[in-house]
């Protein structure tokens, strides 16, 4: 996901880290920057940090919180992101827990506790997976309940139903509703959801034409591309999923607040073995980038580089992006064992 890396689980339920869209994560951050400024100073910092990938710092941040004057349910929450980021699954769930329980009132706080408890469903048995998925949906819907315009409420929601067996709430027809809510809020989302159902439903045709219409409609339509290049790729029509990524580089080049398709293309490119030069040019634009987010931290981005770089035979620069890796995040665990593989070596 991570990227909050947009991603189905297995077919049990559907993992909660989806991706904004360019438009709504300018829009969300911008935000999320204001009710921040409200609460305190201190957070508004630590919320700084976990955007531009600087997960140490943003602990090291919240560890020195003054006693009173901050939101404790704002600092819960702000940690259980940057715990995500970390692929802390436990951690982040007690934390956004606490931010819930410290104010249930908070669409938010329900969103990003719907988030880490699909992030760790993922990997827990099917019996523990099944009691989770549940939960998932019911902070999903407690979230949409309490903020009915949050476009990224909605289409976690969507995307829960669409993926989710029967069994623990989800339904195409669900899906196919909230699609008819997000038309209201954001149209370009309702495009790509009603793709994903097309595609679900293996209407190829539909799904293709939605997903494009959905480019069509977005007022920053590189994410729109990476949805594009995503279908194609599942599709295993990876010449044109090539050619969409660069459609969404392009883009992203035009918008700089669109930086978050640079990262997801790259991860298309790397994860079919096409043109790692292009993906290593378009994770360095990222990293290079003044709009990084947490939905693709840095330091998750300096270790694709680092496996990237090292594939194509140049080791000292692979050696260099795992540092400034482990220099952002010593506590995530890939760039620690790339660390250990190196000293092996």
């Amino acid at each position: 996901m991570l990227r909050l890396a947009a991603r189905a689980l297995p077919p049990v339920l559907l993992a909660a880290a989806v991706t904004a869209s360019a438009a709504t994560q300018a829009s969300a951050a911008s935000r999320e920057h204001e009710r921040l400024a409200q609460v305190s100073q201190p957070l508004v910092q630590v919320n700084a940090a976990l955007q531009a990938g600087e997960a140490d710092k943003a602990l090291a941040l919240l560890s020195s919180l003054p006693p009173s004057g901050v939101s404790l349910a704002e600092a819960a929450n702000l940690e259980c992101r940057v715990r995500l980021t970390l692929e802390q699954w436990n951690a982040a769930v007690t934390e956004c827990q606490q931010a819930v329980r410290l104010d249930g009132q908070n669409s938010g706080y329900h969103l990003w506790l719907g988030r880490a408890l699909g992030e760790k469903a993922g990997r827990a048995s099917f019996l523990t997976a099944y009691t989770l998925a549940k939960r998932v949906r019911a902070e999903f819907e407690e979230s949409v309940r309490l903020d009915p315009r949050s476009a990224e409420a909605l289409f976690d929601l969507g995307e829960f139903y669409l993926q989710a067996p029967g069994y623990v709430g989800g339904g195409l027809e669900k899906a196919q509703s909230v699609a008819v809510q997000l038309d209201k809020v954001d149209p370009a989302r309702a495009h790509q959801l009603r793709g994903r159902i097309a595609e679900q439903q293996k209407d190829y045709d539909t799904a293709e034409r939605e997903f494009k219409q959905a480019i069509a409609a977005g007022a920053h339509p590189a994410s729109q591309w990476i949805s594009l290049a995503g279908f194609y790729r599942r599709r295993q029509r990876l010449t044109e999923m090539e050619s969409t990524v660069r459609s969404a580089a392009a883009a992203a080049e035009r918008d700089k607040r669109s930086s978050l398709a640079l990262y997801d293309g790259a991860s298309l490119l790397t994860e079919t073995n096409r043109d790692p030069e292009l993906a290593v040019k378009m994770l360095d634009d990222y990293l290079a980038s003044s709009a990084k987010t947490e939905e693709a931290p840095a330091f998750v981005a300096h270790i694709r580089l680092a496996r990237l770089k090292e594939q194509l035979g140049d080791a000292t620069a692979a050696n260099r992006e795992q540092t400034a890796a482990l220099a952002l995040a010593h506590e995530y665990k890939p760039a620690q064992d790339l660390s250990h593989q190196e000293t092996r070596h």
